[in-house]
């Protein structure tokens, strides 16, 4: 990384890796053809997304005809969602109305189901445990025949916590229901092969893995339909819009990459994250939020009693250290994450959530420098809100 700052916020983002910019470049410059033009430049193109789409199924272990291409993760998890309950809603003349997730989904599926309660859908929600896995068999005790889907995501974005994905997709095979989740964290970071996981929908974004923003792709089982959300006919008429070839170019690189480094990158990514909560459990009051066994390689999810996480983050950035806090923050004022919550954290532990996230690029001495400043950055913030 820069010289200037230490990034260990790759959950956030990601940088675009070299090889991944060096790919997309002639498709920002002189390969500017419309890839559902029939001429030759129109046709490179083509040539260049159906290669890309090759590409990123293999790292999910699918057919290329089952990846549909989109903006983001967001988008591919309303596609996922939305399109599922529109078709069997339109096809069961409304007698299927009812969905299922979990509390610590991402907000882009949480609103996704919001905005289908609103329109007399019926969502449930099953709880997860202190370590923020859900108990596949409370996901059973909420199936019903008018269920059409259940969105579980695959690891957690804020404490990582890898779900049992392909014990909950079993239960939904059985009784005929769709099953989605959102891997946006998972993949490029540990094995995601969708045969194995057994599920019908899984979404992933470019930006968590080397790859550009404002693109993602949505995995959509063989013979599974949507409706779709942005009409058009490109991607087989499930996600209308000129295909963004040089982003999705991009993200097929980049999930070669991630493919053939995944388990060298999980090795190095756990050793760092295990330093990393090893010196954060020195100072005293700290205490590690996440699964201790089933949660990615790559993420430290770590709370300080006493203090603000957002207040944590700024004086680091002012090192020249980027994290992230735990919790969300709007307009300077911090709410409680709604992961830690279903958790079960007190709002002490809440409140002081620092996450830090290493990936493609971190060292050691991006640790060692993170780990020098916060005893007394924490220090400091503990004197600061006594005195208040």
């Amino acid at each position: 990384m820069s010289d200037r700052f230490v990034y260990l916020d790759h959950n956030a983002t990601t940088p675009v890796r070299p090889e991944v910019l060096e790919a997309m470049l002639p498709w920002l410059g002189t390969k500017f053809g419309n890839p559902n033009s029939a001429y030759r430049i129109g046709q490179e193109a083509r040539f260049a997304v159906e290669q890309a789409r090759e590409q990123t199924a293999r790292l999910l272990h699918c057919k290329p005809e089952e990846i549909v291409f989109t903006s983001c993760g967001s988008e591919s998890d309303v596609l996922a969602i939305v399109g599922a309950a529109q078709r069997a809603y339109d096809r069961s003349q409304g007698a299927k109305r009812h969905l299922i997730t979990s509390a610590i989904e991402h907000d882009a599926v949480r609103e996704a189901l919001t905005g289908l309660q609103k329109r007399s859908f019926e969502v449930s929600i099953v709880g997860v445990d202190a370590h923020g896995r859900v108990n596949p068999e409370a996901v059973r005790s909420l199936l019903k025949p008018e269920t059409i889907l259940v969105s579980i995501m695959h690891a957690n974005n804020e404490v990582g916590t890898i779900q049992p994905v392909a014990e909950i997709a079993a239960i939904c095979r059985e009784k005929g229901v769709l099953f989605h989740t959102d891997a946006v964290q998972s993949a490029g970071k540990i094995d995601l092969d969708v045969g194995k996981l057994g599920v019908d929908l899984v979404a992933i974004s470019g930006h968590k893995l080397n790859a550009p923003k404002g693109v993602g792709a949505l995995y959509v089982r063989q013979g599974v339909k949507l409706s779709a959300v942005i009409t058009g006919h490109q991607e087989k008429n499930r996600r209308g819009g000129t295909e963004n070839v040089a982003s999705i170019v991009g993200l097929g690189r980049a999930c070669v990459l991630a493919l053939s480094e995944l388990d060298a990158h999980a090795r190095e990514q756990l050793r760092l994250r295990r330093r990393l909560e090893e010196g954060c459990l020195k100072i005293p009051g700290a205490r590690v939020n996440g699964h201790p066994e089933y949660r990615l390689p790559n993420t430290c999810h770590v709370a300080f009693d006493g203090i603000e996480g957002f207040q944590l983050v700024v004086a680091l950035d002012l090192e020249g250290v980027c994290v992230s806090a735990g919790p969300a923050c709007s307009t300077g004022a911090v709410d409680p994450s709604h992961v830690l919550a279903a958790m079960g954290c007190t709002s002490n532990w809440c409140v002081g959530a620092l996450r830090i996230s290493v990936g493609w690029g971190s060292t050691d001495a991006d640790v060692d420098r993170l780990l020098a400043l916060l005893p007394s950055a924490v220090e400091r913030l503990r004197k600061v809100g006594a005195a208040t």
